[in-house]
């Protein structure tokens, strides 16, 4: 089938031969993955011909493969070349590149390489437009030197990026560099954050990354998450594709991102060649995306316009093109001769000048230097082998404010703005300090520190003002609005900042800022407390069906014990050493003795029994064997499960939480006149929902008018307070008691509010995005929830309580155990002699009681360990009693010297 298919494609590739009779022939092959590649070939194929004079053509035969197969890219070369291919555009994949290669160069073909490529070679049929490695590695070490970093961090993402920062971390060398080296995804699962956190306490904040341009946004994306990119950090990017990434979430971070690129974006060559082929994309994706020119695109586009002309320097209309088989020994007489015109030529293209050095090698281009600023792409300088590094920043911004035209209505320069807040934890609070403090001096706070890092940006001043009664705002029945909202509107503040959520009806009153903070109602209750240890947690380290297990090998091996000892020969011994040939023998395995054997060794003990034949050692081995495994992983887990007290959650969620209400007592509510209310309010026809706006309708007591009045509930009481979730965050780090629960109830987000239609309001959304791109209202949070006034103290004493004494609920099960293991070994004890002494009257016909009290009389003489066989004092059956000291002195077999047989002996 597959001699069929080969044979039906080289039929298909000789029809468009004949058919094209006397035009010439480029090969191209292309990677599944690089459409863009094939597209930029047509189109350049199409343009040469639409320019050509004489009626000889270019016709593209095109073929695209799956990496990584060597076979399918020989065998397809061997078919381009055998209906006539003068040259072949190869894939970027390296291994079905190399086997492109050897077929060229036993044809003396020409093939054409648009990538980076760590083994160049010289004397052969590749002509390599793309930048020439040592050069390219030259270029960063230069930009590293004027950018003055002598300590750094490199990313690279696998052999191949290694290799081209390999000259950059040959600076090791020379002590004056200090230079870090991680991979980014050495797992290869798309998550590069454990490397982005490893370096982040690091006091180096220069980082190199070299990657593919697929994951290069990703990649950026995850270390802003882990906090990297902000202020004070810097990047460089060795990806020529850099400019092609669209990296709009990071034109406000204030990080210097720079990067290379080799594209000359405002020549007409390269816009009419970008025009043309972004016509031929989907028009979905035009509208969607700005298209851009890549690297590799550009220099296929460059190669065949080169290709071109040296085509029309040699003359191409001489050229034959009945083909080449791979089977015979011919090559192509005009090769060599094409392949050296094309690396004496030098032209102009879109990746800037098109030149080769006298080893063939493209050594003499340049660099664009790009960097990332508010504006988009800004270019800041170029490099090139002659000059070096030249760096020409223009200036983003005015240097000085007072330069901002006066007729802006947006600016904010010199104005003075009236900012109103409330004394709430921690948006504002009262500055501690010893010293009498006036004007914004005395208040200091996250939403303090953040409308004044927003003046720094934009050039305001400001006043603050404090709203006594802490009201946000809400509307009355005659549509009059109150507290922050209500001022707004009044004309008394400019602005209102302090946890303000942003709802339909305020945004309808006021307008507002892009949230600075993301939030949403959760539930702030009493942590768990530890459920009470389990009567049996000594058993716990083992599952019950192991138990079983244990119980049944323990019966089992018991009942082989006394089985074996019955057929084994050696376990039938002499009672009698004395006595060669004994009258009878005995066997230490009855059924007793074989339980209580695996008893002992089973609790690691021991007994008197020692197996004597090879097949109980056998069993009793391999039952030591089980034991002491069973015994190591009891042992390894018993700590863990008495250490370990687990949490009794009342509930995990607002559902369950309702449940407990009904079921324990437990009280809940809101903010009274809050957002959090509202939010109840307007979400009634949920079941939930409209059960809990039901009970803080009926039980105003449970509505307080504060946060911190809810809070002090919440951990005094059985009470659920619902709150935003970023002030249970600051809540949680100082009352080590509350804990969060549930998943969010709704999404919204904390604005600053200002006057409807208000001019400023684009200005200063702006602002805040510039201060979340680049990490300050980060570092705000952290400073004001997790450092200032308290923050923090909860999590040092959760760490310091980790490892706490067993009391005595821990092991109380071991004691009772023990203890009803005591008082059921007396009962079987008085359950025995009660059977014996019952047994013993029926033989020697003595009432039971009498023969009860008689031995009692033994049993409590404490000074003695003798005593008579019930059975050898018949005579006090028939009255004859004797005195209990003299029964005892003469009932020692010692002091008479009675001789007993020995079936007696072995009787008792």
């Amino acid at each position: 089938m597959n001699t069929w298919n080969t044979l039906l494609q080289i039929w298909t590739i000789s029809m468009l031969v004949i058919c094209v009779s006397g035009d010439l022939i480029i090969g191209g092959i292309f990677d599944e993955e690089h459409e863009e590649d094939k597209r930029a070939f047509e189109i350049a194929i199409n343009l040469i011909n639409d320019h050509r004079d004489d009626e000889q053509k270019l016709k593209a035969a095109i073929e695209v493969i799956a990496p990584n197969n060597m076979f399918e890219a020989a065998s397809k070369t061997c078919q381009l070349l055998e209906v006539g291919a003068i040259t072949i555009f190869g894939p970027d994949d390296p291994q079905n590149f190399e086997a492109i290669q050897s077929v060229c160069d036993a044809k003396e073909i020409p093939v054409v390489q648009t990538r980076w490529n760590y083994r160049p070679q010289r004397d052969s049929s590749i002509i390599n437009f793309y930048p020439h490695p040592a050069q390219l590695s030259k270029a960063y070490v230069d930009i590293i030197r004027k950018l003055e970093w002598t300590n750094f961090i490199i990313f690279y993402e696998n052999d191949e990026s290694f290799l081209r920062l390999l000259e950059i971390m040959q600076l090791t060398q020379d002590m004056a560099y200090l230079i870090i080296i991680r991979q980014l995804d050495p797992k290869e699962d798309g998550v590069y954050r454990p490397q982005f956190k490893e370096i982040s306490n690091s006091h180096v904040k220069n980082i190199i990354i070299d990657c593919r341009t697929e994951i290069l946004p990703e990649v950026l994306k995850q270390a802003q998450q882990i906090g990297l990119v902000n202020r004070n950090y810097n990047y460089f990017i060795t990806n020529l594709d850099f400019h092609v990434i669209d990296l709009e979430g990071f034109q406000y971070s204030n990080t210097n991102i720079t990067g290379l690129r080799l594209i000359r974006e405002n020549m007409k060559l390269t816009e009419d060649f970008t025009n043309e082929l972004c016509s031929h994309e989907d028009e979905e994706k035009s509208e969607d995306k700005d298209c851009k020119l890549k690297t590799s695109s550009a220099l296929v586009a460059d190669a065949m316009f080169m290709l071109d002309q040296s085509l029309a320097d040699l003359e191409s209309s001489s050229f034959h093109t009945e083909g080449h088989s791979c089977n015979s020994s011919s090559t192509w007489e005009f090769g060599s001769s094409l392949v050296n015109v094309i690396k004496t030529k030098k032209t102009e293209g879109r990746t800037g000048l098109v030149k080769f050095d006298n080893e063939g090698f493209r050594s003499d281009f340049t660099l664009i230097l790009t960097e990332v600023q508010e504006t988009g792409f800004i270019d800041i300088g170029y490099w090139n082998l002659s000059e070096g590094v030249q760096i020409q920043r223009p200036t983003p911004y005015p240097e000085k404010w007072d330069q901002v035209e006066d007729d802006d209505p947006t600016s904010l320069v010199n104005k003075t703005m009236i900012v109103i807040t409330a004394l709430t934890d921690p948006y504002t609070f009262l500055k501690d300090s010893s010293e009498r403090l006036s004007g914004n001096d005395r208040y200091e706070g996250f939403g303090v520190d953040l409308i004044d890092e927003m003046a720094k940006l934009e050039k305001f001043n400001y006043i603050i003002t404090i709203r006594a009664d802490k009201s946000n705002g809400a509307r009355n029945s005659k549509g009059q609005w109150s507290g922050m909202i209500g001022d707004l509107i009044n004309k008394t503040a400019d602005l209102a900042i302090a946890d303000l959520t942003i709802n339909s009806e305020r945004a309808e009153a006021a307008d507002f800022t892009t949230p600075f903070m993301e939030l949403g109602i959760k539930i702030l209750f009493q942590k768990p407390k530890a459920a009470p240890p389990n009567f049996f947690s000594f058993a716990k380290p083992f599952a019950i069906d192991t138990w079983l297990s244990i119980a049944g090998s323990y019966v089992f091996v018991s009942i082989s014990l006394f089985i074996m000892g019955r057929l084994s020969a050696s376990e039938w011994t002499n009672p009698f050493p004395c006595i060669e040939e004994p009258e009878y023998l005995i066997n230490q395995f009855s059924i007793s003795n074989s339980f209580w054997f695996s008893t002992g060794t089973g609790l690691q003990q021991g007994t008197e029994i020692a197996p004597i034949a090879v097949s109980t050692r056998m069993v009793a081995g391999m039952w030591w064997f089980f034991i002491l495994l069973m015994v190591a992983s009891y042992t390894a887990n018993l700590a863990a499960f008495l250490a370990t007290v687990t949490p009794l959650n009342l509930f995990t969620d607002v559902e369950s939480m309702v449940t407990a209400a009904e079921e324990l007592g437990i009280r809940y509510g809101a903010k009274r006149d809050g957002a959090t209310e509202k939010f109840f309010r307007d979400s009634r026809d949920h079941p939930t929902y409209g059960k809990i706006y039901k009970y803080m309708q009926e039980h105003r007591e449970d509505m307080p008018t504060d946060n911190k009045q809810g809070v002090l509930m919440a951990e005094t009481t059985q009470y659920a307070f619902f709150m935003e979730s970023t002030s249970i965050e600051y809540e949680t780090e100082r009352h080590c008691g509350l804990e969060m629960y549930g998943d969010y109830l709704d999404k919204k987000g904390y604005g600053i509010a200002m006057r409807k239609n208000s001019t400023y309001r684009s200005r200063l959304s702006t602002t805040i995005l510039k201060l979340q791109s680049s990490g300050v209202i980060d570092d705000l949070k952290r400073k004001w929830w997790q450092e200032r006034r308290g923050g923090g103290q909860c999590a040092s004493s959760e760490a310091a309580s980790d490892a706490t004494p067993l009391g005595m609920s821990n092991l109380e099960g071991v004691f009772y155990v023990t203890v009803y293991g005591l008082i059921m070994g007396i009962l079987f004890a008085m359950v025995e002699r009660i059977t014996y002494v019952k047994s013993m009257s029926k033989k020697t016909k003595m009432p039971f009681m009498k023969a009860l009290k008689y031995e009692l009389k033994f049993y409590l003489n404490f000074d003695s360990n003798v005593k008579p066989v019930l059975g050898s004092n018949a005579n006090l059956a028939e009255g004859e009693e004797k005195d209990n000291e003299e029964a005892t002195t003469k009932s020692n077999p010692l002091q008479y010297g009675f001789i007993i047989s020995s079936k007696d002996q072995l009787n008792l």
